[in-house]
């Protein structure tokens, strides 16, 4: 049976602002948590114009508070900019403010530019080859177990809680797949990034987990773009906003998503079709039968069943119906 959840960059529509689309951010978690949805997860972006969510634990507080039952998580926050100590009790002062709903997803990423790095750690050149350590580090200061020998023994996260965070890994190829792996965590595949190491990535993850408190057999999430139309022409026509927004975004321009019609209107270079064709492996995009045919397929390439879903569309009654009619397929 498939299980679905959402992963919201926050997506700022050109003609909004953040305050608007922080307001149906909210109105689109509560639907979700209506809906059935098993997670709804923050992503972490900086210094850009079209993505409001830069601070996931604050996003999580906000929802996780308006919410009841639906898991509220990261997804993932950017653990090579910051202290795996300072993480570790962010999340756990979620976990005692709700308790079992809060999990914990981390990522390698820089988060943005080289220069918006620094500023993220405030002018130190903190090495990406440090992740591994970090992330190590981190899951023990969840579960109290720092070995004696490291130089914060001693040292632990409060508030203490029952349950430590759900921690999971957000990844995209063999490497991050063997950390989940040795660690016993959840692992979160990037479709949504890198289609197509999809298969190898996932193998290597199942192949060597070790059972641990986390997770006592392996745990994988696929994220990925869907557009759920009305039909196949309707989910292509909303598309086009994706299709532009992702387009740019690549190029480093305005990062707000465009509506359909400006994309309609755009002026696209052969290298830019092919560009988005491209793209196009990264997406789901159809009629609800379309899609559940899609997404049955990639379940069972993967192996998984739980898909985390990204809807960039330019209208916010669009991309609340795309999740509603996805919804109504599985849930």
């Amino acid at each position: 049976m498939i299980t679905l959840s959402i992963l919201d960059q926050v997506p700022i529509p050109k003609g909004s602002n953040s305050y608007a689309t922080l307001e149906k951010t909210r109105e689109l978690a509560l639907l979700a948590e209506k809906l059935g949805y098993q997670r709804y997860w923050f992503a972490e972006h900086h210094s850009t114009k079209g993505l409001a969510s830069t601070a996931p634990e604050i996003m999580m507080a906000h929802i996780a508070a308006s919410t009841s039952r639906i898991k509220v998580g990261s997804g993932g926050v950017l653990l090579p900019q910051y202290s795996p100590f300072k993480v570790a009790e962010n999340f756990r002062q979620l976990e005692a403010l709700h308790p079992n709903r809060i999990d914990l997803g981390v990522g390698r990423s820089p988060g943005g530019t080289a220069k918006t790095r620094l500023a993220l750690t405030d002018g130190i050149n903190k090495s990406l080859n440090e992740f591994p350590r970090q992330l190590t580090e981190l899951s023990h200061y969840l579960t109290d177990s720092i070995p004696s020998s490291h130089e914060f023994t001693g040292i632990k996260a409060a508030p203490q809680t029952e349950t430590p965070p759900a921690l999971w890994l957000l990844g995209m190829g063999e490497n991050s797949a063997q950390q989940a792996a040795d660690l016993g965590i959840g692992y979160v595949f990037g479709h949504f990034i890198k289609p197509l190491r999809g298969e190898k990535t996932l193998k290597t993850y199942y192949e060597k987990f070790h059972p641990t408190y986390y997770h006592p057999k392996p745990q994988a999430i696929i994220a990925i773009f869907v557009v759920c139309g009305k039909t196949d022409e309707h989910a292509e026509e909303l598309a086009q906003s994706q299709d532009l927004w992702l387009l740019k975004v690549e190029k480093g321009l305005d990062s707000r998503v465009p509506s359909v019609e400006e994309a309609k209107n755009h002026s696209y270079t052969k290298t830019d079709l092919e560009r988005i064709r491209h793209n196009r492996r990264r997406m789901v995009i159809g009629s609800p039968k379309t899609v559940k045919q899609q997404l049955d397929e990639l379940s069972i390439r993967y192996q998984t069943e739980e898909f985390m879903v990204l809807t960039n569309v330019h209208s916010f009654d669009e991309r609340r119906n795309s999740y509603e009619r996805l919804a109504s397929i599985y849930l």
